[in-house]
C-alpha cells in the first residue's frame, strides 16, 4: 500500500531543522510521502538567521500546480510564506487547486526569540487569506497574542485566545504553550468538538529549532491517514515530545554547543 502524499508549502532550512527539510523527516517518520513547494531559501541555524531569499510568486503558485496535477496529495501544511506577494500567491495556487483537502497553517510571525519574522502587510493577508482556509491553525504564544491583540502568557489566556481565533476565523486552533512556565508543556485545541489540552513533560535545557514545524507537519499526516483532528493532534503531540526528548548536540564551531530534533530515530 502507498503512503499518503503530504504537502508542505514552507521555507527551506540549511541547517535542516526547521523549515521543508524538518517536515521531509518528519512525514517520513509519520509514513507519509513528503511533498514540497518552496517559499522562500533561509540560510541559518539554531538561533541564528543569516540570509532570507524570498521566491517569485510565479514560481511557488507553479510548484503547488505540478504537485496537485501529479499526486493525490491527502493533507497540507503551510509554514513560512514571506512576504505580502507569497502569501498572496499561496492563498490563490490554493484557492486554485487546493480542494477539500486538509489544511493545517503554522502561521510564521514571530520567530522562537520573539522577533517579528513578516510585515504588518502581510500579516494582515495571512489573517485574512490563509487562516480561513484552514482546518486547523497552530500559533505559539507569541504568535497568537499577535492574531489576537492581546498578550498570551498563561494557560487562562491560552483558552480564551483559542476560543476567540476559533470563532473569528472559522477553524480550529491549537494554541501551543511551549513558552509556558512549570513542568508541563501544554497546548490547547479549541474547535467544534470543544477544547483539550495536549501536554507532555518539559525537557529543560533544549535550545533546538522547527518545533513547530514539525508538529504542524505531524498533525497534517494525521489527517492524511484519515484520523479525526483530535487524534492527529495526540499523535503529533506524541512525536514531538519524543523528538525533543531525544534530540542531538554537537560541538558547534562557534563555540558552545548546538542542538536538533531528532525525527527518525525514536525509541
Amino acid at each position: 500500500m502507498c503512503p499518503a502524499p503530504v504537502l508542505s508549502i514552507a521555507g527551506s532550512d540549511c541547517s535542516a531543522g526547521a523549515g521543508i527539510q524538518a517536515d521531509l523527516k518528519t512525514m517520513s517518520a509519520m509514513g507519509c510521502y513528503g511533498l514540497t513547494a518552496l517559499t522562500s531559501v533561509v540560510s541559518e541555524t539554531p538561533g541564528r538567521v543569516s540570509m532570507v531569499r524570498l521566491l517569485e510568486p510565479e514560481l511557488i503558485v507553479d510548484q503547488v500546480r505540478v504537485l496537485f496535477e501529479g499526486f493525490p496529495i491527502a493533507g497540507a501544511k503551510m509554514g513560512m510564506v514571506g512576504g505580502l506577494a507569497q502569501v498572496e500567491a499561496v492563498a490563490g495556487a490554493w484557492g486554485q487547486y487546493g480542494g477539500a483537502v486538509p489544511l493545517v497553517v503554522d502561521p510564521v510571525m514571530v520567530a522562537t526569540g520573539g522577533g517579528r519574522l513578516l510585515e504588518e502587510d502581510a500579516v494582515r493577508a495571512v489573517r485574512e487569506m490563509l487562516l480561513p482556509l484552514a482546518k486547523v491553525i497552530t500559533p505559539n504564544m507569541d504568535e497568537a497574542e499577535v492574531l489576537w491583540g492581546r498578550p498570551v502568557t498563561t494557560r487562562e489566556a491560552m483558552i480564551v485566545c483559542a476560543a476567540d481565533l476559533s470563532a473569528a476565523f472559522g477553524t480550529a486552533v491549537l494554541v501551543k504553550g511551549g513558552h509556558l512556565e512549570g513542568a508541563s508543556a501544554a497546548d490547547v485545541l479549541c474547535g467544534p468538538d470543544g477544547m483539550e489540552w495536549f501536554e507532555a513533560p518539559r525537557v529543560e535545557g533544549v535550545h533546538t529549532h522547527g518545533t513547530g514545524c514539525s508538529y504542524s507537519a505531524a498533525i497534517a499526516c494525521g489527517l492524511a491517514k484519515g484520523l479525526t483532528l483530535r487524534e492527529a493532534v495526540a499523535e503529533a503531540k506524541g512525536f514531538i515530545a519524543k523528538a525533543i526528548g531525544q534530540y542531538f548536540e554537537w560541538k558547534s564551531g562557534l563555540g558552545g554547543s548546538i542542538h536538533a530534533l531528532n525525527h527518525l530515530a525514536q525509541a
